[in-house]
């Protein structure tokens, strides 16, 4: 496994020292979260079937179950990354690069598909809605750098507002895929990023049409102030 330093949302890091204790009880919960959610409960008995005194599932994770979800999608986001690196990226289109992340994302969790369906039902939530955002922030954030994007202006926000839509859509619809090897999944990934390609194409013109406005409007106001 990976080692986690998961950070809270005010940027502390949890504790480095106890990373293989945090390792082991994330894996054991897995085992439980199907039946029991992701609920102190869990963490609670995953921490002593790791071996432990159930005091180290607070020390491990001082905010509960709030960092053991922030570890298993950091976990999971890391994992993807280190896969990615086994890949050829640069010799793909950017198209094929996001769709290779999103699924080794999801393919990668394929034996937690009902730990991740408890999880979303959780950060639907109005008190796990905000971190939901964030986490969701993160992954596509690390998929667009992982492709090689770079952009520093408005398209920073744009492209990971646009696979935020993508991903989120493709995840929920993976949960109830029973085809063969989820091709159904890998041919509605496909149809979304076409979608937003379309969308893209269709936004780049009109921002070019909306530049010729622009400048033909300008000339005629300065030709009007000129007469007056």
């Amino acid at each position: 496994m990976t080692v986690c330093q998961t950070r809270h949302p005010e940027g502390t890091m949890l504790p480095p020292q106890l990373n293989s204790e945090r390792e082991r009880i994330l894996e054991s919960a897995l085992a439980h979260i199907p039946s029991h959610g992701w609920t102190e409960r869990s963490l609670r008995i995953a921490t002593i079937d790791a071996g432990f005194e159930e005091s180290m599932a607070r020390r491990a994770f001082p905010r509960g179950v709030n960092d053991l979800i922030d570890t298993y999608l950091s976990k999971a986001d890391d994992s993807m990354l280190l896969e990615l690196q086994k890949c050829s990226l640069n010799n793909m289109p950017v198209r094929d690069r996001i769709r290779t992340a999103v699924r080794l994302r999801l393919e990668q969790s394929n034996d937690q598909r009902e730990a991740i369906r408890r999880l979303i039902a959780l950060q639907c939530t109005p008190q796990h809605i905000g971190s939901a955002i964030l986490a969701l922030h993160q992954t596509v954030d690390k998929i667009w750098r992982a492709a090689g994007d770079k952009s520093a202006d408005f398209n920073f926000y744009t492209k990971r507002a646009l696979l935020a839509g993508v991903y989120g859509a493709t995840t929920l619809f993976w949960l109830d895929d029973r085809s063969a090897g989820h091709s159904e999944t890998w041919q509605f990934l496909d149809c979304r990023i076409n979608d937003v390609m379309r969308l893209q194409k269709a936004r780049s013109k009109y921002e070019h049409q909306l530049k010729h406005v622009d400048s033909t409007a300008g000339k005629y106001f300065r030709r009007l102030a000129a007469l007056i």
